[in-house]
């Protein structure tokens, strides 16, 4: 295989890890801020055995750890918005949201990394949304709620994984996952307090329940964060932030079939659910076939 299609496989099966996720987070026990910061504590700590961080610190500029620190912080909302929406609703519903990330990456891409505005990602952006309009129109009021929250997760999804693309070359991979994840569990730690006052549920469900609970959160934590992000980030340094969250809406499918398995959902959910979720999931398959005569066509003009 080519560069770019190692780089395909490695996403892919990243994404096969993020589907697994949704499931996760519903099967655990705790409140969705607890799981996330459970999460990116534990993943921070498997790290210090791949990272130096003394070097880190000492040889990377002040200025792209202050960016990566701050793109942890973005990673950290989504994340807790991402299963808060899952609790809301359930699995299926938060992870057919989160493929709205690739229109919402169409947009910021070019603002954010001054690239000429891209109209046929924008146009395949925007076939996702008679998906979202035909799942949503469908759905029970109880799994209605949860729609919202997993819109804005799929937003602070393209807005973190944007400014990936923008500042991925400016250290490895495994130093910006570790920069990230770390500033996310210190963003939550700090605001502990503020999540304790507004519930104080959140403090009496703190630490996993069952050991059955631990598990789920290392292989959350370890296989699904730690080897998924790594294999997201590595691929992004040769894919586009808009190949790539296009990708990631594949998330939905493997989600949904596990979903379906194990938590059995497909009870929950009608036809016009699924019907929705396949017109996403040919605007993600369309993707590269259009990118591709694209480039015939602009290397055509050039000849």
């Amino acid at each position: 295989m080519n560069q770019t299609q190692k780089s395909y496989a490695a996403l892919h099966l990243a994404v096969l890890l993020f589907g697994i996720t949704a499931v996760l987070g519903k099967v655990i026990d705790l409140p969705a801020y607890n799981i996330v910061w459970w999460r990116v504590l534990i993943t921070s700590f498997s790290l210090l055995f791949l990272v130096n961080v003394v070097k880190l610190y000492k040889t990377l500029p002040r200025r792209d750890i202050i960016n990566f620190s701050l793109i942890g912080i973005v990673v950290a909302l989504h994340w807790v918005t991402f299963y808060g929406a899952i609790k809301l609703s359930n699995a299926s519903v938060c992870l057919v949201c989160m493929a709205t990330a690739s229109f919402f990456t169409s947009l910021l891409e070019p603002l954010i990394l001054k690239q000429k505005f891209n109209k046929y990602e924008a146009g395949l952006g925007l076939l996702i949304i008679p998906g979202m309009l035909l799942i949503a129109n469908n759905l029970s009021a109880d799994l209605w709620i949860g729609i919202p929250v997993a819109l804005l997760s799929a937003f602070l999804a393209a807005l973190f994984s944007v400014y990936n693309k923008k500042y991925v070359e400016r250290a490895s991979t495994m130093q910006i996952t570790y920069l990230e994840l770390s500033s996310a569990w210190l963003f939550l730690t700090l605001t502990l307090p503020l999540y304790f006052w507004s519930d104080p549920t959140g403090a009496e469900n703190f630490v996993p329940p069952t050991g059955r609970d631990w598990l789920y959160m290392l292989i959350l934590s370890l296989l699904c964060t730690t080897l998924a992000y790594y294999l997201a980030l590595w691929a992004l340094k040769e894919l586009s932030a808009f190949a790539s969250n296009l990708t990631v809406n594949l998330e939905p499918v493997y989600g949904i079939l596990l979903a379906a398995v194990l938590l059995k959902e497909n009870e929950e959910l009608n036809t016009e659910f699924y019907l929705g979720t396949i017109i996403i999931i040919l605007a993600v398959l369309v993707y590269p076939i259009v990118q591709r005569r694209m480039r015939n066509l602009a290397s055509g003009q050039k000849k």
